[in-house]
């Protein structure tokens, strides 16, 4: 009976963070890690990474490949709180420094298979003309203590940012034991359905947000 009835649900992210568009920039590198929410649990994989540091290729010049594997498997009893990628780019200024060039995040893909996620990128600005020449001279621009809080949005209403960069994501989804839990998984069809041995769906659709 206990196998019959799952008491959470899992779900498996796949991918890579394949590139990026800053076409004012070069040298840059990108860090990652995922936010979720408090019924949410890691059980394999990495939440945080970082990148290598890359620079734009003669076939295209303002496009940076990373190509950087995501592999993560979380558990959970509902889907409140669905995880979202946090991606956070850095390279060097003038000065050699490293500095932010972008803050980005996106919910990790609710449907099961492939999906592709091109992320809008920003940075703090200084909100005084004074100090937006001091961090210039210094090397020292505006920065986020924590990026996760990218993804909260609380206390964000209050920061000025500009835009500036993209970064492009792939994903690969699958689920497991959300249908046994009661979430809805859209209309089965005889080519979606899933046989008793099946374990893990790619064609499952998670709850709808």
């Amino acid at each position: 009976m206990a196998a019959n009835s799952p008491s959470v649900f899992l779900l498996t992210v796949n991918g890579q963070i394949e590139g990026a568009n800053f076409p004012e920039y070069d040298n840059l590198y990108c860090k990652y890690c995922f936010v979720y929410g408090h019924d949410w649990a890691p059980t394999s994989g990495l939440e945080e990474g970082i990148t290598q540091i890359t620079c734009k290729g003669s076939q295209s010049s303002h496009r940076l490949i990373w190509n950087f594997p995501l592999e993560t498997t979380f558990k959970s009893t509902n889907p409140s709180g669905w995880p979202q990628l946090v991606v956070s780019v850095y390279g060097p200024d003038v000065f050699g420094n490293d500095v932010v060039r972008g803050y980005g995040a996106t919910h990790v893909p609710i449907t099961p298979g492939q999906h592709t996620r091109t992320i809008p990128m920003f940075v703090p600005e200084p909100t005084w003309r004074l100090q937006k020449f001091t961090s210039w001279l210094l090397g020292r621009r505006p920065e986020y203590t924590d990026p996760k809080v990218v993804a909260q949005g609380e206390g964000r209403e209050v920061t000025r940012v500009r835009s500036q960069g993209f970064v492009t994501v792939s994903f690969h989804i699958m689920t497991k034991d959300m249908k046994k839990l009661g979430y809805d998984t859209g209309p089965s069809s005889p080519a979606n359905t899933l046989s008793a041995t099946s374990s893990w769906s790619t064609e499952e659709q998670p709850y709808k947000m």
